[in-house]
């Protein structure tokens, strides 16, 4: 027996990486646990494994007490002396077991122990495994499908392509071959329990890794990634060197270096955006492939902006059910308002005609007066009734006995409110 578990302990300890002294201390546990399951619970015993030799030992530890209440526990200090040892009251006194007893149970144990530790180590070292490959892409193969849920063979262990990480338009079959990246790794008694997903905007990141080598190299930054898995994603890229065009590394000679990456997305739009500080110009590059005309940027503050286009590319700019802009507010992080030449025109005119209606309730002053005040942007009354007649004259068309006339008529609109 001893001579057999020392080859076994060191054979797994070579192939399986575990260390002698683990699986030594779980077979003592093992066999302190078998020994208790014969004679009970209660009853306190060490046993101990010599790891140069592989011979066992096994003790019952025993209290010495004055009177015995539990015979398993308890010895006096007589049966402690015909026992060899010299003990008093309070003190615990160690009875060796015959192992031969139980040697049966221990070769059994051994072997138990020592196949569910190779278990437990491969549970670990697989979980460590796929826990460091986070947000890396592995190759496999689908083993099976159940519930629309992908089974992916992945050599060593399996993982799951869960519906909710799956493109819709994409369709695979039991046996075909997949790429996918690792997108969560948990702890489960049967093994890790790996996530993929190929609907994670890190794909993109890691195809565009794996086939533009500036980007490997770090040449070329990509700043954000924003997908709408299975229509279209914008990638916003920057160059570390001036003589390298980010967008033109990414698409590389007639499209060598992105098509590849758009078979692999079955066919996914990809946007190359080039990153820039100037919100007027990403705004209008994230729009792509729409061309705009204006941006111009309302707030600060809320990052809020208005875009204008062309009659004939609002569509194109705003996307199917609006996936392009809410793409493209995305990657900027600005809310993008997005108009066509003719929605602004008629906007302005809303505008005037409102601001016109407002100054229609002076009295006595003339449409070609309003117009100027419209004109000006004097379109509150209040602040109308608060100016002098040094602020009105300096419009053209606009004399000093207008002015006071325009403001008396302000006052008293105000003051009726």
């Amino acid at each position: 027996m001893s001579s057999e578990l020392l080859t076994a302990l060191e054979t797994i300890q070579k192939e399986k990486k575990i260390p002698k002294e683990d699986i030594l201390h779980v077979i003592e546990n093992a066999l302190v646990s078998a020994y208790k399951k014969h004679v009970g619970k209660n009853v306190n015993v060490e046993a101990k494994v010599d790891p140069e030799t592989g011979a066992m030992s096994a003790s019952v530890i025993k209290k010495v007490v004055e009177n015995i209440i539990n015979p398993l526990t308890d010895i006096t200090v007589q049966e402690a002396k015909k026992l060899g040892q010299n003990s008093k009251i309070g003190d615990d006194v160690k009875i060796a077991l015959d192992t031969d007893d139980f040697s049966r149970i221990a070769a059994q144990t051994a072997k138990q122990v020592i196949v569910q530790k190779i278990r437990e180590s491969e549970r670990d070292s697989l979980y460590e495994e796929m826990k460091g490959k986070i947000g890396e892409m592995v190759n496999g193969s689908i083993y099976k499908i159940a519930n629309k849920n992908i089974i992916v063979d992945l050599g060593r262990s399996e993982a799951i392509l869960p519906i909710s990480e799956q493109v819709p338009k994409e369709k695979f079959s039991v046996g075909q071959h997949i790429r996918a990246i690792i997108i969560k790794a948990e702890k489960n008694i049967k093994g890790p329990n790996t996530v993929l997903s190929r609907a994670h905007p890190d794909l993109v990141k890691v195809l565009f890794e794996l086939e533009v080598p500036e980007i490997y190299e770090k040449i070329v930054d990509i700043v954000g990634i924003v997908r709408e898995p299975g229509l279209r994603t914008k990638v916003s890229v920057i160059s570390h060197n001036s003589k390298v065009d980010p967008v033109g590394a990414c698409v590389g000679v007639k499209g060598a270096r992105i098509k590849p990456i758009i078979d692999e997305l079955k066919g996914e739009r990809i946007d190359l955006i080039p990153f820039s500080n100037d919100p007027v110009k990403y705004i209008s590059s994230a729009l792509s492939p729409a061309k705009v005309l204006s941006v111009t940027i309302v707030s600060e503050i809320d990052k809020k902006a208005e875009v204008i286009v062309a009659d004939d590319m609002l569509s194109l700019a705003i996307g199917k059910s609006g996936h392009n802009v809410r793409l493209a507010a995305r990657l900027t992080g600005w809310n993008i308002d997005v108009k066509s030449e003719e929605q602004k025109r008629q906007a302005s005119e809303q505008k005037l005609e409102a601001q016109a209606s407002e100054l229609e309730q002076l009295k006595g002053i003339s449409q070609k007066n309003i117009n100027l005040l419209a004109a000006a942007g004097l379109t509150n009354l209040k602040k109308i009734a608060e100016l002098t007649i040094d602020d009105l004259t300096t419009l053209p068309g606009i004399g000093p006995k207008t002015a006071e006339k325009i403001i008396e008529s302000a006052k008293e609109v105000v003051s009726k409110k």
